[in-house]
């Protein structure tokens, strides 16, 4: 089978915190009656596979493609535990989120099976007036100050309390004690892991038994970095031409997240030379390669994994669109010699086109015969 650009079908997640914003925002099917807090888009866990939407691997697994297209899929991205090494969500948080804290890779080793690392990083997609995230804990703040705070049930009082505003990006590396406040839309991207230890939940009521919501104290506690938030990762920079531009957000060891905007009407040359996935935002358009007759469609609210063996692809806009576009890392023959840096490139318009353009819009704004 000729790899194609896949779509997967979303995993919908009930949450005490969720609410319908994937649907009024993103076009999401939601399942009728429920608070959906989360949307699986791409997935690889023993316990949740996301499934080819369309296409001849209609229906095959996330796990499937990766056995059966091997480094076609991914490249030379290198894979997480032998799964695929990304897990990409959407969050609708209508109330806060638990305050809660992921694993390191240390953490996860002195805990032991099951647990996984987490490294996360959030995208606004909206946010109210007043929005805002707790990330890390206040300078000076120690074990047994938390141990304090989670009996007096007043912890967010230790933590740092950060405004946010759409189209921001945050990076949160496992041991970063988090939550998300009330009202916030997000696209996230982590590591496939879904280790999540609870410090303190609101005092919320399980539905399902009417008692509080488990906690996970001392595996929250063990699993805590006290070192300030990783801000050196989350470096804006930005690059235009006439027909896109691309923002840098967030580079981590782990994914690497732009944020790509593209014209109307215009055809280009997709120029990954390994495997990419695209969170889309804003528009519509599609992607032409060779191997299959028919493109692969896509849609605001859609997220889609271009394959590293796609070949000569070309992306097609049908309106004016947004897309995150996260890569993997790869380690670089050319490690340890000197290259040029960004801004130069910039300046001297090295890195100014990324997408090769193929067609354009006319000046009057009609489409060319």
């Amino acid at each position: 089978m000729d790899v194609y650009p896949i779509v997967f079908e979303p995993l919908y997640k009930q949450k005490i915190w969720g609410g319908r914003k994937l649907e009024t925002l993103l076009g999401k099917a939601l399942p009728p009656g429920e608070r959906i807090g989360e949307s699986w888009e791409v997935a690889d866990l023993e316990s949740e596979q996301s499934k080819v939407t369309s296409g001849p691997a209609k229906g095959k697994t996330l796990e499937d493609l990766l056995q059966e297209w091997g480094p076609k899929l991914t490249g030379r991205a290198p894979l997480c535990n032998g799964r695929f090494p990304l897990l990409v969500k959407f969050l609708d948080v209508s109330e806060s989120l638990s305050i809660q804290v992921h694993p390191d890779d240390a953490a996860a080793q002195r805990l032991g099976p099951p647990a996984q690392a987490k490294n996360e990083a959030w995208y606004v997609i909206e946010a109210p007036p007043g929005g805002y995230i707790y990330r890390g804990v206040l300078q000076g703040v120690t074990e047994s100050d938390l141990r304090t705070s989670v009996s007096r049930g007043d912890i967010e009082s230790l933590l740092l309390r950060v405004p946010v505003g759409k189209g921001k990006c945050y990076y949160l590396p496992g041991g970063t004690i988090h939550a998300i406040g009330p009202g916030l839309t997000l696209a996230e991207v982590q590591t496939p892991s879904d280790t999540t230890y609870r410090l303190f939940d609101w005092n919320r009521r399980d539905p399902s038994t009417g008692g509080p919501r488990e906690l996970h104290v001392e595996q929250a506690l063990a699993c805590t970095s006290y070192a300030p938030p990783p801000a050196r990762m989350e470096h804006p920079e930005h690059l235009a031409s006439v027909w896109t531009s691309i923002t840098s957000l967030v580079r981590t060891p782990w994914f690497v997240i732009e944020r790509v905007r593209m014209a109307a009407g215009v055809e280009l040359l997709i120029p990954h030379q390994e495997m990419v996935i695209w969170i889309v935002l804003e528009g519509r358009g599609s992607i032409l390669h060779e191997g299959l007759s028919l493109p692969t469609l896509f849609a605001k609210g859609d997220t889609v994994v271009i394959p590293a063996g796609l070949r000569k692809g070309r992306v097609q806009t049908g309106e004016p669109c947004m897309w995150l576009e996260v890569t993997v890392p790869i380690a670089s023959s050319l490690a340890g010699f000197s290259r040029p840096d960004r801004s130069w490139l910039a300046q001297s318009g090295g890195e100014r086109d990324q997408y090769v353009p193929l067609r354009v819009p006319p000046k009057s704004g009609k489409r060319r015969p």
